[in-house]
């Protein structure tokens, strides 16, 4: 109920970012649904039907990826004074994030249920029932114990992520029961002796990692191809896909999503290079400061968006009339989700790093800044991760795609 009422009073930004939410939960559910008519309608084929299962995986992360970034930003879900008053501490607060994004995540997965019993020509009611009855396997009754379990399982990972990640965390104080003085000296150092962990210390695990990805997929790309009904089987291939070139491909994905913090933090630095002027020198600290919060966002875009190259490559020809065609309705169903929710992170990841400099913001403003200053800061910035960026996701596209395009 307390969740209903900070919803109607919500700021429309707020709600719309809910609403967003709802649609990829939508989204989501559509496709576990198609998955499980596939099976219900090809009991037999059982590679295809779990193949198409974990394929939903990578929507399904994505949503929850988006789904955290909303409750983190969420200001009903923030401390504030006087809220501990009235039971509402970090501990509630963070439930009651969960239970938000559960709920936005329910009401998409029901969304999705009824849009794909009226395309099924299940429910009748409106002229477009039964209007996908071939493609979503309307023949084959659907098992609801199956349905809504699938649909429960992204609102529960939803509030199982924000749950965790919005814990309070607390710092280790005091000394414990019988300790040495020494050793309680040591526990007592404040919390400025402990330095934080600087946001470019991934970059050299990522690049790392990367290179180990592309190597795997170089080594692995010249032995033998695994059998066609292989389960790791790509789209669109005749063949089925070594695990090794695909784990490759992981690998280099999970690297650029390492190193985003830190490619963001020494482009900070490489803004402030030098002799600065104003503009430079505000945009390179504000990229510095910010390269935590918006770096894993815009590695995990870089990564899908290098995925997203490497397919157009390898199935170049699909887009022909002669040549196959890999990319359905539902595989472009699945890659709008995910190219939707990971953009969107990283503009809410963006706009929520807005919000924490309004101090910042508000001090230059008092101190006479010009807005065209800080707007023309703002604009360097994107222009400078863009011109980073973009090269080396294009670069690492081409480098997964060369050994798949044997």
């Amino acid at each position: 109920m307390l969740s209903l009422r900070l919803a109607r009073g919500a700021h429309p930004l707020v709600l719309l970012r809910r609403l967003l939410v709802a649609l990829a939960a939508a989204g989501v559910g559509f496709l576990l649904l198609c998955s499980l008519g596939y099976a219900v309608a090809h009991p037999k084929a059982t590679h295809e039907s779990l193949v198409r299962l974990l394929w939903c995986a990578a929507p399904l992360a994505a949503v929850v990826q988006f789904a955290l970034a909303v409750a983190r930003n969420d200001p009903a879900t923030r401390p504030r004074d006087g809220l501990d008053a009235i039971g509402l501490g970090p501990v509630r607060l963070s439930v009651l994030a969960a239970t938000s994004t559960a709920i936005s995540c329910s009401l998409g997965s029901a969304a999705a249920l009824l849009v794909y019993l009226e395309l099924r020509g299940d429910l009748g009611a409106t002229p477009l029932s039964g209007a996908a009855s071939g493609l979503l396997d309307g023949r084959a009754a659907l098992p609801w114990g199956a349905a809504l379990t699938l649909l429960g399982l992204l609102p529960a990972l939803s509030a199982g992520a924000c749950a965790i990640a919005l814990r309070p965390r607390k710092e280790r104080a005091g000394r414990a029961p019988g300790a040495s003085e020494a050793t309680a000296g040591e526990e007592a150092a404040p919390a400025a002796a402990r330095a934080p962990r600087p946001s470019y210390a991934g970059l050299p695990w990522g690049v790392s990692i990367i290179a180990c990805g592309l190597a795997l997929e170089a080594y692995v790309g010249h032995g033998p191809a695994p059998a066609p009904n292989s389960l790791l089987a790509l789209p669109g291939q005749n063949s089925g896909a070594s695990p090794g070139l695909l784990g490759g491909w992981l690998l280099a994905s999970l690297g650029l999503v390492l190193a985003g913090p830190g490619l963001t933090h020494w482009c900070g630095v490489l803004l402030s290079a030098g002799r600065p002027g104003a503009m430079r020198l505000l945009a390179g600290r504000m990229l510095q400061d910010t390269a935590t919060r918006i770096g894993r966002p815009l590695g995990v875009l870089c990564a899908v968006a290098s995925g997203a190259l490497a397919a157009v490559e390898l199935y170049g020809a699909a887009w022909e009339r002669s040549g196959p065609r890999p990319f359905g309705p539902l595989t472009g169903l699945g890659a709008a989700v995910v190219m939707a929710c990971v953009t969107a992170t990283a503009i809410t990841a963006a706009l929520d790093a807005r919000q924490l400099r309004s101090d910042t913001t508000a001090a230059l403003d008092r101190l006479g800044v010009p807005a065209s200053l800080l707007r023309g800061a703002a604009a360097v910035r994107s222009l400078v991760l863009l011109a980073v960026l973009a090269p080396l996701t294009w670069v690492i596209a081409e480098l997964t795609a060369l050994p798949l395009s044997r």
